[in-house]
């Protein structure tokens, strides 16, 4: 009698269980599509807001994302070089309002971080300038690389160059970026993702891009 007991017991235990478990996965699942499109709502307005803020002084804009064609000879992409540990995302033209185009937007994700990825957007104008750097995401350690928005992304605004670089000794040429004292990994990564973008736009400037 006891060992039927012990079955009956494990059996209700284990039914239980099941309920709790069929339950909550009923309700993550009610709350996951309840939330999901103000989430994806709120993630485009992040990234309009990133999109803007690297094209500063321009009234309505247009941002339209463009497909990159990589491997088939689509603007030259399949010459396309990163640097270590870049990928680069979603690429968007920018426009002004009566359609003239005025650059391109680069989402470009370092994967080498200190403290995890980087996510910035890189706006790069028609003849090639750097017009503004966008971080979207950064996790690097408080107090030192999570100076990388306010240190670290001004200085690339306004740079017309090839790559950029960075300096541990003060910046001498506009390709020169000043790293923040004791964030090395945080300035390298962002420098790599930076130029990361900056070739993509560079490559789609030269071969015309999908604006024409």
């Amino acid at each position: 009698m006891k060992r039927k007991s012990d079955v009956a017991v494990m059996w209700k235990e284990a039914g239980i269980l099941f309920a709790i478990t069929l339950i909550a996965g009923i309700l993550l699942g009610f709350v996951y599509e309840l939330t999901k499109e103000p989430i994806r709502i709120q993630q485009e307005k992040a990234v309009q807001e990133a999109c803007a803020a690297v094209f500063p002084g321009e009234q309505n804009l247009e941002f339209r994302e463009i497909e990159l064609a990589v491997g088939n000879g689509t603007a030259g992409l399949e010459s396309l070089e990163l640097p270590q540990g870049v990928e680069i995302g979603s690429v968007y033209e920018a426009v002004n309002q009566s359609g003239q185009f005025l650059g391109y937007v680069v989402e470009s994700t370092s994967t080498q971080g200190y403290g995890g990825n980087i996510v910035l957007y890189v706006g790069v104008t028609a003849d090639g300038t750097v017009g503004g750097v966008s971080i979207l995401d950064i996790s690097e350690t408080a107090g030192l690389g999570m100076e990388a928005p306010k240190v670290l992304a001004p200085q690339f605004a306004g740079k017309r160059v090839e790559q950029f670089s960075y300096t541990k000794t003060g910046s001498r040429a506009d390709s020169e970026v000043d790293a923040i004292s004791a964030a090395t990994v945080t300035t390298k990564a962002v420098v790599n993702a930076v130029n990361g973008a900056l070739r993509t736009a560079q490559i789609l400037l030269q071969g015309g891009g999908a604006h024409e």
